[in-house]
């Protein structure tokens, strides 16, 4: 006899609304606080404690930071700043207690604490101790040493300290010097075994060095005895000039400087031969990935200021059509860095500004040191005008093109060709469907049986395609694999690539796990970046991931089978199972049957796709220069100094 339904209202209870106090909140929920427990999330512990750092320089104090990754994966950064208040705050506790166990504590909220400061606002170090097995702080100031320890551990009942003082503030000495030291680990529970990349580290630092003239910074790795300096007088010019170092450059290097309401404004650029355009923005030295009010300001008085001189000057007639910024912008690289107070980010993670008057501060400023600089460079004011014209030309032809392809006005046996390669998908719309971009025939095969025909739409490769970064858009348009990427997607390419026209939700890369699979991924990506680069700001590309191993076990009734996707997870499983054991290792996506390639690599609510995403604009323009680029002796540089040649005998 069934019983009777229950009422789901039942089942929610007033005992079930959770009340998370502290820092535990930060520990069930760090995605929140630092984007992601990854790579990025945990080099974000970093960031926040060097960004408070940065603000003592901002408030005119600190003149050096030293970052140490030590032995056992812990940091230590140091500066010379101010060092944090050491006396009892209002709420009955030490200040820097308050500063590491509170989130929104800190100097950042009005008061003579900080003007202008990056970090997370006050949420940072709490949430960097949050995150952490342990951390430390060593304060310099009013001639003595005082330090404190916070540490999270678990109970056996359950119950979890999260960042907790563990010993009371204490002087431990005299000093005569001024400024802060945290130590801190970051925990595994959070980050599983992580590995601090000290590349990573030496970059940012370096970025950080480029944006604030008079700041030295510092990193050691004691796990390789690495030790290096930064420190640039030139600023955004000085960045720039790094960051165009392997191009082909068209202009010396244009510097704006200029305040306003409080509101520093730098911003240098410099044309080269490429197609890409390239903006690295910076808030209070806080990369901006996701752009904002600043990066609007400046095109917007680029824009303008470039057509009113081309009028001026009769480069454009009364009757032509002003040229478009990405036009103007084509093969530009721009480093925007403004300092400013009571700064407004889109979003906690701080990936895009918000601050409406920083909009307008950068148009003025912009507008009116551009206009006297483009009078008093004539020659290379036309110059640029006339590389923007031929950029307009080309992406006129270039939609021509695509609605004579649209309207069935293709060249004899083109459209046939283009469509034989791809399987489309059943659905027509947009914001479902996904393409599979697959290496060969065979695994194109396999995925299209395997597929789930109504949403998935595949298209096969045959064999590599051609490097894109060494390659003129003419070549580009004139390769088979690239020519049938192109009109699969739908949506153009270059300075025509419109991202509302993409067919696709979802670009997800799948190639064999080997070199030959990477290096095709690798390829493809720096396609997608130079020409179609408004589908990874998006997030539409990702990279699937097929397994590496299948795990038949046998024996008893029920012989079952289980993947793995890297060597760990192959060993784990091996060693949880009594059962006799046979695995097969997978050469490539071709060996794997079609109903093994849905289950593992295309099933959604199965699978595992990596998004590709650029997290440093400066950064990913100069990586993807310097390792596909024409230039041999930067890539052999960074080879040798970042690929470990050690021989490996099995």
């Amino acid at each position: 006899m069934a019983g009777k339904k229950q009422s789901s209202t039942n089942n929610y209870r007033d005992e079930d609304i959770q009340v998370l106090e502290g820092l535990v909140a930060v520990r069930k929920r760090p995605g929140m606080y630092i984007g992601s427990t990854g790579s990025s999330g945990l080099h974000h512990l970093i960031w926040e404690i060097v960004d408070n750092a940065v603000d003592e320089h901002l408030a005119k104090f600190a003149t050096k930071i030293d970052v140490t990754i030590h032995k056992d994966q812990s940091i230590t950064v140091t500066d010379n700043g101010r060092g944090i208040p050491t006396g009892m705050h209002p709420s009955g506790v030490p200040t820097i207690q308050v500063v590491f166990t509170v989130l929104h504590a800190g100097g950042k909220f009005g008061g003579n604490g900080y003007k202008k400061s990056g970090g997370l606002h006050g949420v940072g170090a709490s949430v960097t101790n949050a995150l952490s097995e342990w951390l430390k702080v060593a304060v310099h100031r009013d001639g003595h040493i005082y330090e404190m320890r916070f540490e999270s551990w678990t109970e056996r009942s359950g119950i979890e300290h999260v960042g907790e003082a563990a010993t009371k503030l204490r002087k431990t000495g005299q000093s005569q010097m001024t400024g802060t030291t945290v130590s801190f680990l970051p925990d595994k529970k959070v980050f599983g075994q992580f590995h601090i990349q000290a590349d990573t580290v030496a970059e940012r630092l370096q970025e950080i060095a480029f944006l604030n003239a008079g700041l030295t910074m510092t990193l050691k790795d004691e796990r390789t005895d690495f030790s290096e300096s930064y420190s640039y007088n030139g600023g955004a010019k000085e960045f720039v000039k790094y960051l165009n170092e392997d191009k082909t450059t068209l202009n010396d290097i244009v510097h704006i400087q200029g305040e306003k309401e409080d509101i520093e404004v730098e911003v240098a650029f410099q044309f080269h031969d490429g197609f890409t355009e390239t903006i690295a923005s910076f808030v209070n030295t806080i990369p901006t990935r996701g752009g904002g009010t600043h990066e609007t300001g400046f095109k917007a008085a680029y824009t303008r200021v470039m057509n009113e001189y081309a009028r001026r000057n009769g480069l454009l007639k009364e009757k032509e059509k002003n040229l478009e910024g990405s036009d103007l912008r084509e093969g530009m690289m721009c480093v925007l860095n403004i300092k400013m107070g009571e700064v407004e980010f889109v979003g906690q993670t701080k990936d895009q500004l918000g601050s409406s008057n920083a909009r307008s501060v950068v148009d003025a400023i912009t507008t009116d040191k551009l206009t006297v600089y483009l009078d008093e460079h004539p020659d290379e004011s036309q110059m640029l005008l006339k590389k923007a014209v031929l950029a307009f030309k080309a992406r006129e032809a270039a939609r021509k093109a695509r609605e004579d392809a649209r309207n069935g006005k293709k060249g004899r046996g083109e459209g046939a060709m283009l469509h034989g390669k791809l399987t489309p998908a059943q659905s027509k719309d947009a914001r479902r469907n996904e393409l599979f971009i697959v290496e060969g025939d065979s695994a194109g095969g396999s995925a299209k049986q395997g597929r789930d025909s109504r949403v998935q739409a595949i298209l096969p490769l045959k064999g590599k395609p051609m490097n894109p970064e060494k390659a003129k858009l003419g070549d580009i348009l004139k390769n088979d694999e690239y020519r049938a990427i192109i009109h699969s997607i739908g949506a153009g390419i270059a300075n025509e690539f419109d991202v509302e026209d993409c067919l696709y939700s979802k670009i997800i890369l799948m190639t064999d796990a080997d070199m030959d699979g990477a290096h095709i991924q690798v390829l493809l990506l720096t396609f997608f970046y130079r020409y179609m680069k408004p589908l990874i700001d998006e997030g539409r590309v990702y990279i699937a991931q097929p397994p590496l191993y299948k795990i038949n076990f046998k024996g008893g009734k029920n012989a079952e089978s289980k993947y793995a996707w890297t060597e760990e997870q192959l060993q784990v499983a091996l060693k949880q199972s009594k059962k006799h054991a046979e695995v097969q290792r997978f050469k490539g996506l071709g060996e794997m049957n079609p109903d093994q390639l849905w289950e593992t690599t295309m099933n959604p609510e199965t699978r595992s796709l990596m998004q590709v995403i650029i997290e440093d604009a400066a950064k990913t323009e100069r990586r993807v220069t310097t390792l596909m680029g024409d230039q041999v002796d930067p890539r052999k540089r960074w080879i040798m100094d970042h690929v470990d040649f050690t021989e490996v005998t099995e």
